[in-house]
């Protein structure tokens, strides 16, 4: 099967209990899927069943009207296509990239 390059960023909204047990809920099955290059931000290199399984599993675990998620499938994760300023925190998946 044929895996693809994602990133995976969420907004939660946490001025709740219940949003500040989402927005954790939300972290850890990112974790599951990829690597944390910033707070709210992953990169992941999934096949078509592990990427169904995880947007499944996101949208089972916001709020619709209160949360956000949003997830870029790319195509292109070369050093000739990204900037990188600061520290790099991305996958090495034969040459660097993080968004």
């Amino acid at each position: 099967m044929i895996a693809l390059y994602y990133v995976v960023t969420y907004d939660v909204a946490t001025d709740t209990r219940e949003g500040q047990r989402r927005l954790r809920r939300v972290a850890q099955a990112c974790e599951g899927y990829g690597q944390r290059v910033q707070k709210s931000v992953f990169e992941c290199v999934l096949d078509e069943v592990r990427y169904v399984e995880l947007v499944h599993r996101l949208g089972d675990l916001i709020r619709r009207d209160e949360d956000s998620v949003r997830i870029y499938r790319t195509q292109d994760f070369t050093k000739n296509s990204l900037i990188v300023l600061g520290k790099n925190l991305g996958l090495e998946l034969g040459g660097t990239w993080v968004v």
